[in-house]
């Protein structure tokens, strides 16, 4: 992978376990204290702009909107679909990823989905179209009627380049995700709960699908693990190979928490990538 000699069948559990184990690379404690401060920032975020939260696309409890409008209806809008290994986080706790572009007036919107194990990745995927025909459907009526900009981090990441395909989105941003999912079959802290199988895996990997002719900014942290380094840089190589749209950006000294701050900040990395992708 990317230059990266990684031999799955002669390695341990623990060494395949720890290839993609984010929290263990950084240390619990320094991301327990950013997660911290993004509830914080989020908290204070949807207390300023309440009022157009909690807007239901589907019939489960985690399948709802927040829509952040602008002031101009037919700005672009960023819609972020927030990271976990699919089994953790909240469109609550990563609000406070839009002031980057909400600060160039731009719209943002951010849904939530049913988590692992109550929801397996196919039904995480189908909520997501759902949610993304919901937004089609339904966004003017809130102020939103501008192109979309899809982002989303780590798990977001790779929900971002399967659902780069929906009429409704422009563009993505994809932003330290995996794209091949059989080495996560081996990894207990993501499978032991998502629990992926043969079929997932053929038809849920980015890698082994059709690209989309679309422009997706594929990003990572160069700070970040191996694997997950050229878990970016073999999909944008794949899909270069098409020769599809879009850049490969790596975000110096970045590690699988840190680039965030390149997406909250107005100046950063990832919101003026988005700015880019808007044209």
């Amino acid at each position: 992978m990317g230059g990266v000699v990684m031999d799955w069948m002669t390695m341990s559990l623990a060494e395949r376990n720890l290839a993609f184990n984010n929290v263990a690379h950084v240390g619990a404690e320094a991301v327990q204290a950013r997660r911290a401060a993004w509830d914080a920032a989020s908290e204070a975020l949807r207390a300023r702009r309440p009022g157009h939260l909690n807007l239901a696309y589907g019939p489960a409890e985690r399948t709802r909107w927040d829509l952040y409008p602008a002031a101009d209806p037919h700005a672009p809008c960023l819609v972020h679909i927030h990271g976990g290994y699919w089994q953790r986080g909240s469109r609550e706790a990563f609000a406070c990823l839009a002031e980057g572009v909400l600060a160039h007036g731009w719209a943002a919107a951010l849904p939530g989905y049913t988590l692992a194990p109550e929801a397996g990745l196919t039904r995480i995927v189908a909520e997501l179209c759902r949610a993304l025909d919901w937004l089609q459907a339904e966004a003017g009526g809130h102020g939103i009627a501008g192109p979309v900009v899809l982002t989303g981090w780590s798990a977001g990441g790779h929900l971002t380049a399967l659902l780069l395909g929906h009429p409704k989105v422009a563009a993505g941003l994809a932003v330290s995700g995996v794209f091949e999912l059989a080495p996560l079959r081996d990894s207990p802290h993501v499978n032991d709960l998502v629990r992926l199988g043969e079929a997932e895996i053929a038809t849920l990997s980015p890698m082994r699908l059709p690209g989309v002719a679309k422009p997706l900014t594929i990003a990572y942290g160069t700070a970040e693990l191996p694997a997950m380094v050229a878990s970016s840089r073999d999909y944008h190589a794949r899909r270069a190979a098409e020769h599809l749209p879009g850049e490969l950006l790596p975000v110096v000294r970045a590690d699988h928490f840190t680039i965030l701050d390149e997406l909250r900040a107005p100046d950063g990395a990832l919101t003026r990538a988005a700015l880019r992708l808007a044209g």
